[in-house]
């Protein structure tokens, strides 16, 4: 059974035959792009599609329609309807116009929740933008939807490219490259949008979460030994804390002998690996730095479903083990 279908009609006056479908039949203006595309709506989830072309293609194809069909919704039925918009015939601004309607077809694949589909339209959404700061907002905005968030930030610094004080820019490039583990361009992105936007609470917490794991990652570059078994020690100590709290919250006795729960084989594996803490100085202690982070690591991951999503530096701890974990995959 047909859920919905759309009727593609030529028409050469755009004014015009909006006024009839609108003010002479009574239907709803579902949306129009200028003289370049309008969707009148039928009901039933049925439409009709008027597409300017010239007198002379009206005249060789009196009579003729194009018919789209959605079968409950069908993806394949929706590309094809969409396609044959991108690829007719345009009296004007074909790219802009073309453009649009793979933006439409996009956003429908992402509420299908069609990832594979909408990304390959993605890219090639970005290989035909104009050179314009509005054009690679917007596409950046779709990969961050689809959860593309390195083309998100690709797009977002094209943006700064052209606009070096885009705000919008700024804030959303942050956001991508915190998504995608990439702290050190995050907090640069992130500190020029708090600068341009100081009221946004939502940004300062993001940038002192960014900031927390920069300070708090044994594994960043150019530490010295010191420094980084500081911050081993800190993380170390930091998860005995939130193991204490999580075990305070769930009325556990992580100290029981007789205890087997998660909790407290945790607290067994954190006392059994406290006592190399002392080794860290070893230059030959090769692998031990690695082995009390994956301590603290599984203390951190394991206790989000116990006790919830973590804060400050256990949550910097958090994400510094997610970041580990993508790069060794």
């Amino acid at each position: 059974m047909f859920s919905s279908g759309n009727v593609t009609v030529g028409v050469a006056n755009m004014d015009r035959a909006v006024r009839f479908y609108t003010e002479t039949l009574g239907l709803k203006l579902a949306y129009r792009f200028g003289d370049h595309w309008a969707s009148v709506e039928l009901g039933k989830g049925l439409t009709i599609g008027l597409h300017p072309v010239s007198g002379e293609t009206l005249a060789g194809r009196r009579g003729s329609m194009a018919i789209g069909l959605e079968l409950s919704g069908s993806i394949e039925d929706a590309t094809r309807y969409y396609h044959n918009a991108m690829y007719g015939v345009w009296n004007s601004n074909p790219d802009a116009n073309r453009n649009k309607a793979r933006i439409e077809l996009i956003q429908f694949l992402l509420k299908k929740n069609a990832g594979g589909n909408a990304e390959s339209e993605l890219m090639a959404l970005a290989n035909s933008l104009p050179a314009t700061p509005d054009s690679h907002l917007e596409a950046a905005r779709l990969f961050a939807e689809a959860q593309d968030y390195p083309s998100a930030l690709a797009q977002d610094e094209e943006v700064l490219r052209l606009d070096p004080t885009n705000a919008t820019a700024l804030s959303a490039a942050g956001q991508a490259a915190y998504r995608t583990g990439n702290y050190a361009t995050a907090e640069r992105y992130l500190r020029a949008a708090v600068a341009a936007n100081p009221q946004d609470a939502k940004l300062r917490q993001l940038l002192e979460t960014t900031q927390t794991v920069l300070r708090a990652s044994p594994f960043r570059t150019h530490l010295s030994d010191a420094e980084r078994n500081r911050r081993i020690i800190a993380a170390f100590a930091q998860a005995e804390d939130r193991l204490a709290n999580c075990a305070q919250q769930t009325g556990e006795d992580i100290n029981s002998t007789t205890s087997t729960s998660l909790l407290a084989r945790l607290q067994t594996r954190w006392s059994a690996a406290k006592p190399d803490l002392k080794n860290l100085r070893s230059p030959g202690e090769t692998d031990l730095p690695d082995a009390i982070m994956d301590i603290v690591f599984q203390i951190e991951q394991q206790t989000v479903a116990l006790c919830g999503q973590p804060q400050g530096l256990d949550l910097a701890l958090l994400l510094i083990s997610r970041e580990r974990a993508a790069a060794s995959q």
